[in-house]
């Protein structure tokens, strides 16, 4: 109850604050979808979960960084009780960690994810190259849709180094497009390049 009810608290303080609100180019897809986006800002992640239905956000889990996300107070409670994150560790201790394993276990057990393939954030208001995590997932589970995902504004309301968010009378138009068709045997680079096409697209 109380990740419900901060789950909504959480979608009005978003579309308060930044505006988000969907744009499909295409119906929805009904099925386990990895949500891939070009990556700005904090509120990224909120922002994408907050634009989708509320029988799409109890799917889906964002994929964040655990030295930002997993905090105490506010940010680790919206990490861990209302978002469902699943924390990545960028800096592993242990070099033969797989960082994706905690990935695919969700992925194993019928979530959705969002996911932000540049790894970082930029100040670059068009996604910057691909690492190659949207590669292995989209090999390893071929019947997940992958759904290009580009978000406007939030490059100037809170850009990378910004502590508060600037006020926008802008609204934050979350764009979600076509589902990224596969190519049989098609190489590591040249898919990652196409899936950052298809979110530049949407620019």
């Amino acid at each position: 109850m109380i990740a419900r009810l901060g789950g909504a608290a959480l979608v009005g303080f978003t579309r308060t604050l930044v505006g988000a609100r969907a744009q499909w180019r295409v119906a929805p897809p009904g099925g386990q979808c990895i949500y891939f986006a070009n990556h700005t800002s904090h509120l990224d992640t909120v922002a994408i979960w907050s634009a989708l239905t509320p029988q799409q956000r109890a799917q889906v889990r964002p994929v964040a960084a655990r030295d930002y996300w997993d905090k105490p107070g506010l940010r680790g409670w919206l990490s861990g009780r209302v978002l469902r994150a699943i924390l990545i560790d960028r800096n592993r201790e242990t070099p033969d960690a797989d960082p994706l394993a905690p990935v695919r276990e969700a992925l194993d057990q019928g979530d959705s994810l969002i996911l932000f393939p540049e790894g970082t954030r930029s100040n670059e208001r068009l996604p910057q190259k691909f690492k190659g995590g949207l590669f292995r997932l989209a090999s390893e589970y071929p019947h997940v849709e992958l759904v290009p995902v580009y978000l406007d504004t939030l490059h100037r309301s809170l850009p990378k180094g910004a502590l508060l968010p600037l006020p926008l009378p802008l609204y934050c138009n979350v764009n979600f497009g076509a589902p990224l068709p596969r190519a049989q045997d098609e190489p590591r680079e040249v898919f990652l390049e196409r899936a950052r096409e298809a979110v530049e697209a949407m620019a």
